[in-house]
């Protein structure tokens, strides 16, 4: 067990935990993302783990970056210390799933989709809103179409609309929807399943299967990121939509 302060990590019995804790919604912070990045940085020195389960507490999976990051100077190391994780989810050696029990939006979206299983409850929702602050969300723009192409990939980036569960699952997003009383008992199915492999045939099944998006993920999000700290992040329009937010109004967009 780690000291952390906005997390929750363990190995026990070849399963690693690591659990979102700033209630009740889990807005992520800098120091949140870097305490996870030390997690999942350990992690990936561990070869006899064969899960890593990433899930929250509160009513929330992860609701997003808090916003007051994405401006002025902070902008650009989030972003940075955001996208670590990712590259560090593809480094761990063991199968990753994601367990949802609420809404998983913006950031919390991307991060849990992004892990190899995922597990939401029936009262899961999903959704990248980025848009209404005159925004996008970089991970999701360079891992969606991949999960669930080109058409739903533009619907949920241009629209900001939330899905269900439900929803989810049929988009490839989600691979398991089951009520509230049964994610443990799934999760834990789950884990014997894996338990019971060998924790060396399950890194190099996850390395064969994910070598092709690492290869992708580390070219297309650094280009991602310089569209969204080079051109984007500086216009009126962003800004709007994060002041807006902030002083809670709606954005006067001005195209610029």
């Amino acid at each position: 067990m780690n000291d952390y302060r906005t997390i929750q990590f363990s190995v026990e019995d070849r399963v690693a935990t690591l659990s979102l804790r700033r209630s009740p919604l889990n807005v992520m912070n800098m120091e949140m993302m870097q305490e996870i990045a030390d997690a999942l940085s350990s992690l990936t020195k561990m070869q006899d783990v064969n899960a890593l389960v990433i899930r929250a507490e509160g009513k929330a999976f992860f609701v997003g970056v808090a916003v007051e990051n994405h401006l002025g100077e902070k902008v650009e190391p989030m972003i940075h210390l955001f996208h670590k994780m990712f590259h560090l989810l593809l480094k761990v050696p063991c199968p990753t799933i994601a367990v949802l029990e609420g809404p998983a939006i913006g950031g919390g979206c991307e991060l849990a989709t992004f892990c190899d299983i995922v597990i939401a409850s029936e009262s899961a929702a999903f959704g990248q809103p980025e848009i209404n602050l005159g925004l996008f969300p970089p991970v999701s723009a360079v891992v969606f179409p991949w999960m669930t192409g080109l058409n739903r990939t533009m619907e949920l980036l241009l629209t900001g609309d939330m899905i269900d569960a439900r929803k989810a699952y049929e988009w490839g997003l989600v691979n398991r929807v089951v009520a509230a009383d049964q994610v443990e008992a799934t999760l834990a199915e789950l884990i014997e399943k894996l338990r019971k492999k060998s924790a060396l045939s399950l890194s190099l099944t996850r390395k064969a299967v994910r070598a092709a998006l690492a290869s992708s993920f580390a070219g297309a999000i650094g280009k991602v990121e310089q569209i969204y700290l080079q051109e984007l992040i500086q216009t009126h329009d962003a800004q709007e939509g994060l002041a807006s937010f902030l002083e809670k109004r709606q954005p006067i967009w001005a195209n610029r």
